[in-house]
């Protein structure tokens, strides 16, 4: 097995035509039959993998250095709030300050220290960030929609107790939790927005009440974004985990490529459900 058709694997479950910025195929390999798998994998798992005999290892965060990565956030909300009719011109000016402080956080970060230990180990090294995320948001997504569908009244207890059906969220040591609204809160339109690099900053948050969102079910929020959100006084903010959310994309990439022929183990943070 090939990095590439294991990258290609993963991007078409997510339906995605080509590579997001946020991913990459940082060390090539054509003999891959053992993946070690996880949210975060960095040198130590590297040299875990190593010792273990696996040939490949598969990090959701992104590792690689691509320039153009938060051009991907920036389209990504922007797509997503004109289909709720705001202009495209308005999401943009609102994601600028998001975009310029995760800007500021790239520029000093040493954005090669994995690759570099990969590429000496010769240890086959994929980065798989975006189309996790796009597969997990579309299973919560289906979900609710489909458990709601008759239920103007739900509220947001009601969705706690949904997410928990779903495996990942059951079976993790952080359970999703309210960060914006109470129990009893009517949840009104549910959105579930856990793709698009990561959280956009609380003026584009509004943005999605604006347009009609209720509630917005995340991965996580900063705690000044969630209170800035509540003083706004609008919408609900449902966070779901950020571990488990990731858990969820990572082990239908995983289940995937077992059915192509390849052994998958998880570890450093996915929760199996």
């Amino acid at each position: 097995m090939t990095t590439k058709k294991l990258m290609d694997a993963a991007l078409e479950l997510a339906g995605l035509q080509e590579m997001p910025q946020d991913c990459d195929i940082v060390v090539p390999s054509d003999n891959i039959k053992k993946v070690l798998m996880g949210v975060d994998m960095d040198t130590a798992e590297l040299l875990l993998a190593k010792e273990l005999g696996y040939d490949c290892v598969v990090s959701h965060h992104p590792k690689n250095t691509n320039p153009d990565m938060l051009k991907l956030m920036e389209k990504a909300h922007i797509t997503k709030l004109a289909t709720l009719g705001i202009p495209k011109n308005k999401s943009q000016k609102a994601i600028k300050s998001k975009l310029e402080e995760l800007d500021y956080g790239r520029h000093v970060s040493n954005s090669r220290r994995s690759e570099s230990a990969a590429k000496l180990m010769n240890m086959a090294y994929l980065s798989l960030h975006t189309p996790a995320d796009m597969i997990g948001e579309a299973i919560v997504q289906k979900h609710l929609d489909e458990k709601f569908a008759n239920n103007p009244d739900t509220n947001l207890d009601d969705v706690l107790k949904a997410l928990e059906e779903l495996g990942e969220y059951k079976n993790s040591a952080r359970k999703p939790v309210i960060r914006v609204g109470s129990k009893d809160s009517f949840a009104g339109k549910i959105y579930v927005l856990m793709s698009g690099l990561t959280g956009p900053g609380a003026a584009v948050l509004k943005q999605y009440f604006e347009g009609g969102v209720g509630t917005l079910v995340m991965m996580h929020i900063p705690e000044k974004d969630a209170k800035e959100l509540r003083e706004h006084g609008v919408g609900n903010v449902v966070i779901a985990g950020h571990m488990s959310s990731d858990s969820l994309g990572m082990n239908k990439i995983a289940d995937k490529w077992r059915e192509m022929g390849v052994e998958v183990t998880m570890m450093s943070g996915v929760v199996e459900a």
